[in-house]
């Protein structure tokens, strides 16, 4: 039997950052995967804006960390339609690379790392409260006790799903809410022919082509090419259960477009909540994190950086608590997450359904319109709340007249908008279940009325 402060199983980006933030603050830590810990978490590149990298507590990244970048520039799907952001706030990060550092600070703090160990069984006292993992590892079972457990280890929710009461609070994410998302990078194979399709696109070595509505409204295919580098990057995603193409497909139509792309050198696939976080994300004993808890942009899908200011929220919560898994303390995480984040992901869940509801023909009108402001699409890469500037109305109030049944939709969102991140902040600070069942009540309402479903 082995005990701990805080046991955390997920070794992605998300749980090693927890890890990271208990073990320098002094708590016994285990980080715990299923995997190798070469092969945990997400293994590609993903956008993370520098200032998420603040508010989390770690270190901006470095070279090779941190991969050339350029311009971002949304297509529509044919390819006609434009609009640049230059520079891109979303700094395009090597996530096997961040993970290694965030773990290896993990295990210089005294963090203890339990590679290739699966979740056999998560053992409950006679109040609900968790007191014992018991995992399967190369040399065995193994049992450990922790205070505080946190669930980390992506959608599934390996522990969530075993305490009856986050069970029921957090069901399976419904399809609609789930992007397929593949990324990949290869060796550049012809240089010259890479040349010349940039030219017929009109584009230059490292700007992100980034084609909205390849498969259905909330798709995308990305290509970036680094002529210099000698390597391009692929960056596909879709919502399959309403009948489109998944990432892993859109990825290999590129690639059979693209003859001049060669080797792959590494990349990733799966599957993304993109739905809002889920109101319980907490129980005594257990928190959840990551992809677990819903943690996810809902705009573009990228739970990177959110994931790494929940794990720092996470840490501070607990700080100086003889009990990091005492109700009141965990609690303090989850009112937190929600009265400063939630707002933010809540708002942008309404947007993400709108895109994903437009036709490829409305994807275009969109862009062509002036509806969709390089402002607002800056916002949404900085993962940040949008602000209209006086310069924009003008060409908002053409895009109306232009578009007045598309525009009537978009006004609809920026109005509820406000609403609903105001009712993010109104989450109870205090530990309240019956509270918290009303505002999850209340959020799923506001929902109801802007889109049709909670």
């Amino acid at each position: 039997m082995s005990g701990y402060d805080v046991a955390i199983v997920g070794a992605g980006v998300a749980g090693s950052a927890a890890a990271r933030a208990f073990a320098q603050a002094g708590r016994r830590v285990a980080l715990i995967d299923a995997r190798p810990f070469d092969d945990a978490g997400a293994r590609w590149v993903n956008g993370v804006p520098d200032w998420m990298f603040d508010a989390a507590g770690v270190p901006r990244p470095q070279a090779p960390e941190r991969r050339p970048a350029g311009p971002f520039v949304m297509l529509d799907a044919a390819g006609t339609r434009r609009q640049t952001v230059d520079p891109s706030p979303a700094q395009p990060i090597d996530m096997r690379l961040l993970g290694e550092r965030l773990r290896a600070d993990a295990f210089a703090a005294g963090a203890v790392g339990l590679p290739g160990h699966r979740v056999v069984d998560l053992a409950l006292d006679g109040r609900g409260r968790p007191r014992r993992l018991d995992v399967a590892g190369p040399d065995g079972p193994l049992a450990i006790e922790a205070h505080l457990f946190v669930d980390a280890a992506g959608m599934k929710g390996v522990l969530r799903r075993r305490v009856p009461a986050l069970a029921d609070a957090c069901p399976k994410v419904p399809g609609a809410d789930v992007c397929s998302a593949a990324q990949a990078v290869f060796h550049l194979a012809d240089a010259s022919a890479a040349a010349q399709w940039l030219a017929r696109q009109g584009a230059r070595p490292l700007e992100t082509l980034s084609r909205t509505g390849v498969a259905g409204g909330y798709s995308i295919g990305n290509v970036m090419v680094d002529v210099d580098g000698d390597e391009v990057e692929l960056l596909t995603g879709s919502v399959p259960a309403e009948g489109n193409r998944d990432g892993p497909r859109i990825l290999a139509e590129l690639l059979e477009d693209l003859p001049w792309i060669g080797e792959r050198i590494f990349g990733g696939q799966g599957a993304i909540p993109i739905r809002r976080p889920y109101a319980h994300l907490t129980h005594p004993g257990l928190a959840l994190l990551g992809d677990a808890a819903c943690q996810v942009f809902p705009a573009h899908g990228s739970g990177i950086g959110i994931g790494l200011i929940a794990a720092r929220l996470l840490a501070d919560a607990t700080a100086g608590a003889a009990d990091p898994g005492a109700r009141a303390v965990v609690w303090a995480y989850g009112a937190q997450f929600h009265r400063t984040w939630g707002g933010l992901m809540a708002s942008y869940d309404l947007f993400r359904r709108l895109s994903q509801s437009l036709a490829p023909e409305e994807t275009a009108a969109l862009l062509a319109s002036g509806l969709l402001t390089p402002a607002g699409t800056r916002a949404a890469l900085d993962q940040r709340l949008p602000e209209v500037p006086l310069q924009d109305l003008p060409r908002l109030a053409r895009g109306i007249l232009k578009t007045p049944r598309l525009g009537a939709r978009m006004l609809a969102v920026l109005a509820w908008m406000p609403a609903i991140s105001a009712w993010a902040k109104r989450f109870p600070e205090a530990p309240d279940e019956a509270a918290r069942d009303r505002w999850a009540s209340r959020m799923d309402a506001l929902f109801v009325r802007a889109t049709g479903r909670p």
